[in-house]
């Protein structure tokens, strides 16, 4: 407000004027309508761009670089416009270095423009360097996310060649891995090469520069490539690379060098201690994601042969109970086939499928427990022996509930001989009640019974089959799911025989 009062109160306008130039420390340039610098004051005359002679009376657009200059013209054609102020901002390549300014132009007496410029280049150095901050922080918490996540060990180096590649704004990169059995570091994934040069690579641990990088675990630069007789000359496709800076970081986890990262740049651009900390950070990060994708890897691999031993084990049990009982050797194989396809038909999601699987193998494991003379009885079995033999399925249910990995398998065991209408066993379950899995099991079970050839009957024709389980919908099984293995078996076709008929009675259970 002082500042204000006095400048209202200068006899004339030089005066005014030459007050103002003094109460700024900034330049100052009034220029006319169009842009021509009438006059300027500059507190600090380094920071003008070019001498006065050269630009007093002249256009300011012209006097700057053109992109700059546009930025002028279109700010006077807004202040031309009404525009009480016009704000912008550039960049200058000056004597000292790269150097940033905000410039507001205002309107000024007689058609002329004030132009103040304030040279802003710490402000915006500190927000690049708040802003380059935060792209490093999200490129190391996209590589945390990466490793909580257990990525695919490949996905998971080409997140990381991405992060480097893009925050260090470097040419190309590539990450060696180190194989533990033969000690050699290979190529495993790269950034921004334009030949293959490198995806031969095997080296020892101090053979090559990344070689000595992991055998002496520091981080290794070579300033000049084209100055010297470099370890790459052993790839004749590297020198159309035009590589000029080259540096090798050590990948260490717990102790362990698990590989290199290969830096390289086409130029000899200054590497300030922030640029080389973050390299070393990255790695650091990176060697972290890859010993967990490897962990994870392994895992994965040990689970899969698990898996594998558990379901040759059940594969076993099942072939055990089939050389005990003849009459339904090969019957598994063929149930448990039918009823993945069946399911399939369903749509029953594929994770669900193991289940299933090991479920219909496992379906008569409760035999086990029933003696030869009632399994084996040639003719039919009594009452006492039918409630013995229904009794398999809570013997499944006891056999197989202490093994944790098998319970999401026990519908079809305990279950399969429910009847939608709920006279069956073990427990007269009804409708929906029955588990899905027992549902389709029940009419795979039964095709394949009645289309096979047993010591007391011939096997049915298929078309006698179907017409029975059209019979039994409602009755023995789900209505909902009858059409659909129906159709199944039309146009796929079955395991089993058409031969003639001689007997039309349920299987034998």
């Amino acid at each position: 407000m002082i500042t204000e009062f006095m400048l209202q109160n200068l006899p004339d306008s030089d005066q005014r004027l030459e007050a103002m130039f003094q109460a700024f420390d900034d330049l100052m340039f009034i220029l006319d309508r169009y842009g021509k610098i009438l006059d300027y004051r500059a507190g600090d005359p380094s920071q003008l761009y070019v001498s006065p002679e050269k630009f007093m009376h002249r256009k300011m657009q012209d006097i700057m670089p053109p992109a700059v200059g546009r930025k002028i013209d279109d700010a006077l054609l807004e202040l031309h416009k009404g525009s009480p102020v016009s704000q912008i901002e550039y960049v200058l390549p000056l004597p000292t270095g790269e150097r940033w300014f905000e410039a507001r132009l205002v309107p000024f007496t007689n058609h002329q423009r004030v132009m103040f410029v304030r040279d802003i280049t710490r402000y915006k150095r500190s927000e690049l360097q708040t802003r380059r901050q935060l792209d490093q922080l999200a490129a190391l918490r996209s590589i945390d996310l990466a490793i909580s996540s257990g990525l695919d060990l490949h996905l998971m180096m080409s997140v990381i060649l991405d992060h480097v590649h893009a925050q260090l704004n470097i040419d190309a990169a590539c990450i060696l891995l180190l194989d533990p059995k033969s000690q050699l570091l290979q190529y495993a994934a790269g950034r921004g090469f334009y030949t293959s040069a490198l995806q031969y690579t095997r080296l020892r641990a101090g053979e090559g520069y990344a070689g000595q990088a992991v055998q002496h675990r520091k981080m290794l630069h070579i300033s000049n490539l084209k100055n010297r007789q470099t370890d790459f000359l052993r790839s004749p496709f590297f020198s159309k690379e035009n590589f000029m800076s080259y540096y090798a970081v050590p990948l260490i986890a717990k102790g362990q060098a698990l590989g290199v990262m290969e830096i390289f740049q086409r130029t000899s651009p200054k590497a300030d201690s922030d640029w080389l900390n973050f390299l070393d950070t990255l790695a650091g990060q990176a060697a972290i994601a890859i010993d967990n994708a490897i962990l994870f890897k392994d895992l994965q691999w040990s689970n899969t042969e698990l898996m594998q031993a558990y379901d040759k084990t059940i594969d076993g049990w099942s072939r055990a109970l089939d050389l005990r009982d003849r009459e339904t050797e090969t019957h598994t194989r063929r149930v448990t086939e039918l009823t993945l396809r069946l399911a399939r038909h369903m749509e029953i999601p594929e994770a669900d499928l193991i289940h299933i699987r090991r479920g219909a193998i496992l379906h008569d494991i409760g035999k086990v427990a029933i003696s030869d003379t009632i399994l084996l009885k040639p003719g039919p079995l009594s009452e006492s022996e039918w409630e013995i033999m229904r009794q398999h399925p809570l013997i499944a249910v006891e056999l197989l509930t202490p093994i944790a990995y098998l319970a999401p398998a026990l519908p079809i065991p305990h279950s399969h001989h429910e009847r939608w209408e709920g006279r069956g066993y073990p427990d007269g379950l009804s409708g929906e009640s029955i588990p899905l899995a027992a549902r389709m099991f029940a009419l795979a079970d039964v095709y394949d019974a009645l289309t096979t050839n047993r010591p007391y009957r011939r096997a049915w024709s298929q078309a006698d089959t179907l017409d029975f389980i059209r019979a039994q919908a409602g009755k023995h099984f789900d209505p909902n799911i009858v059409p659909v293995f129906i159709n199944m078996v039309l146009e796929e076709g079955d395991a089993g025989t058409s031969l003639t008929p001689l007997l039309k009675d349920p299987p034998k259970e």
